[in-house]
C-alpha cells in the first residue's frame, strides 16, 4: 500500500449531495457539520451553495452546473473531478465509489428522490452496492428518510409514523418487524408482490431485521399531500 494511502485519514460518515429534490431548505442548515467528508455531484452545487456548504470535492461531467456556481466553490477551495459527458456510470455512481474508497462506515444521501422515477430507482440500487460493502446508507430529507437494512435496522420516531418495506431483487427472508402495527416473525417477502407497504409505527422505536435480500425501508415524518 501507498505511504500516502496509510497516512490519509479516514472519512468515516460522508455526506453526498445530489441534484434531486430537498424540500425546505432550511432543514438542511448546520446539518452538515455532523460529517467528516462531504461530495457534491455536478447540479447539485447550487444546494450547496443555497446551504453555505462547502464540498471537499464536486465530481460528474459538469453539464448541469451554474458557471458562477461553480466559481464560487472553486474560490472556496472545493476540488473538481472531471469526467466527459459520455461515461459509463452516473456521477451519483462515481460518488458512491469514492466514498467506498475512502473508508466511509455510514454515507447520508441528499437530494437522492425526485421527480425522475427512472433515476431514483436507479439510485437507490446502486446504494446498495454501499450496503453490500459494510457501509450503512440513508436517504435523508424533511418528510422522507429511506434506509437499506443492512442485517438490522433500529427506527425511531413517533407512534402513527408510516413506514413501507420495499424488496428490491427477487425475495428478503428472515423479515422480521417488531414496534409496527402488523409484525412480522422471519417471514419471506416477494420483490415482484409487495406487501410491506403503509405499516405504522406503536411506539417511538421499531426494530426491522432482514436475513437475506435487499429491503429499502421508507419512513415518512409526513405523508406527502
Amino acid at each position: 500500500m501507498d505511504d500516502r494511502q496509510e497516512d490519509r485519514p479516514l472519512l468515516r460518515r460522508m455526506l453526498i449531495l445530489c441534484n434531486g429534490s430537498y424540500g425546505e431548505p432550511s432543514w438542511y442548515r448546520w446539518q452538515h457539520s455532523a460529517y467528516e467528508g462531504i461530495i457534491c455531484t455536478d447540479g447539485a452545487a447550487r444546494m450547496a451553495c443555497r446551504l453555505g456548504i462547502v464540498p471537499g470535492l464536486v465530481v460528474g461531467d459538469m453539464d448541469s452546473i451554474d458557471a458562477g456556481d461553480r466559481r464560487k466553490l472553486e474560490r472556496a477551495g472545493s476540488q473538481f473531478l472531471v469526467f466527459p459527458p459520455e461515461k459509463d456510470l452516473s456521477d451519483t455512481q462515481i460518488a458512491f465509489d469514492l466514498v467506498r474508497e475512502q473508508g466511509a462506515t455510514s454515507v447520508t444521501v441528499w437530494g437522492g428522490t425526485g421527480s425522475r422515477l427512472d433515476h431514483t430507482l436507479s439510485t437507490v440500487l446502486n446504494a446498495f452496492r454501499l450496503v453490500h460493502s459494510g457501509i450503512d446508507v440513508r436517504f435523508a430529507s424533511p418528510d422522507l428518510t429511506i434506509h437499506l437494512v443492512r442485517k438490522s435496522l433500529a427506527l425511531e420516531g413517533e407512534p402513527g409514523d408510516t413506514v413501507s418495506l420495499i424488496v428490491l431483487g427477487d425475495a428478503a427472508r428472515g423479515v422480521t418487524l417488531h414496534g409496527l402495527y402488523y409484525p412480522l416473525n422471519n417471514a419471506t417477502l416477494e420483490g415482484t408482490w409487495q406487501c410491506g407497504v403503509s405499516n405504522i409505527m406503536t411506539s417511538t422505536r421499531a426494530l426491522v431485521e432482514v436475513a437475506a435480500g435487499n429491503v429499502a425501508v421508507f419512513h415518512y415524518q409526513r405523508l406527502p399531500e
